[in-house]
């Protein structure tokens, strides 16, 4: 997880401060209100992926005593934030700019500056979201895009890819309203982008935030990983029955299970162990992310007579 993600972060954080600096310079020099929303756009962003960073360090600090399974959900914390301000920030004052001149509305001048800022900002933005499309194709596998999103765990690829969609078509609008502008003399063109721009960070962030939000509650592990999981424990020769699964991620590459399993009657307690133990070892070594195994060995489906959990394994 952590250097595909880095690569990706990494890209877009150079990226869209090169571009941040490049659209105030050019909406200072031209007064347009679409490059300032842009402008404001690749700052947050800049902002953002900053805080992804951050979020990576510390989610790779080791378990303590406050927080015994560690502090992988981190990533999932900051990166909701990053969601939330490009809702708050972001759109905010891109509609503010927005309506604001449309109710002062003034021509743009020397609009070739804001034409070639515009290129090259679609340049940059698309270097970065190639780096970020290939990072998140790379971990997709057979998924389509929007179920990759849905199933996945790392929210930092996702979260950079769809910002830098979110740049990208924010870039055409601006440059179609400035191409429409200059065409008709309208100044309102230049205030329509902004507003349009504005609703398209928010739209990203509200989608985004809700994809975030299941990440930092616990969602469970894949189905592919709970099928997995299911299977070692029904087939084990001391098993009569596997009754439940219940996955968390309490980080990206780090899964806790519960395992509720009624054993064959006339095992000893030493039996039962043994084969505890033979469980938690398979699914460690099929399943590369659950880090923490805790199965409750039943003789009746409601009749618990031995539990056990096992240390984390050395990553």
């Amino acid at each position: 997880m952590a250097s595909g993600s880095k690569t990706v972060i990494y890209a877009a954080l150079v990226g869209n401060l090169l571009i941040a600096v490049t659209k105030f310079a050019a909406a200072a020099f031209t007064g347009s209100a679409a490059m300032m929303a842009e402008g404001i756009h690749s700052t947050v962003d800049t902002g953002n992926q900053g805080l992804l960073l951050y979020g990576l360090r510390r989610a790779k600090r080791p378990p303590d005593e406050r927080f015994p399974f560690g502090y992988g959900k981190e990533i999932y914390f900051w990166s909701f934030m990053v969601a939330v301000l490009i809702f708050a920030i972001g759109s905010g004052i891109s509609l503010y700019e927005g309506v604001n001149r449309l109710m002062h509305p003034h021509p743009i001048e020397s609009a070739w500056v804001n034409y070639t800022v515009l290129i090259l900002a679609m340049i940059f933005e698309g270097a970065a979201w190639t780096v970020a499309f290939k990072e998140f194709n790379r971990v997709r596998g057979h998924w389509g895009v929007l179920e990759a999103v849905r199933r996945g765990k790392d929210p930092a690829t996702f979260l950079v890819l769809f910002e830098d969609s979110a740049a990208m078509l924010g870039l055409v609008v601006a440059f179609v309203a400035l191409l429409i502008g200059q065409l008709t003399g309208i100044a309102l063109f230049d205030g329509l982008a902004s507003i349009i721009i504005g609703l398209i960070l928010a739209a990203t962030a509200i989608w985004l935030a809700i994809e975030t939000k299941g990440l930092l509650l616990g969602e469970s592990a894949n189905p592919d990983v709970v099928k997995t999981i299911r299977s070692i424990v029904a087939e084990h020769p001391q098993t009569l029955r596997c009754n439940e699964v219940l996955t968390m991620h309490v980080g990206p590459d780090y899964i806790l299970a519960t395992i509720s399993v009624r054993f064959r009657s006339g095992l000893s307690g030493q039996d039962v162990q043994q084969a505890i133990e033979a469980m938690d070892r398979d699914i460690k070594q099929q399943c590369d992310n659950v880090k923490r195994v805790f199965i409750e060995a039943e003789r009746e489906a409601d009749a618990p007579v031995a539990s056990s959990g096992t240390a984390e394994t050395d990553a």
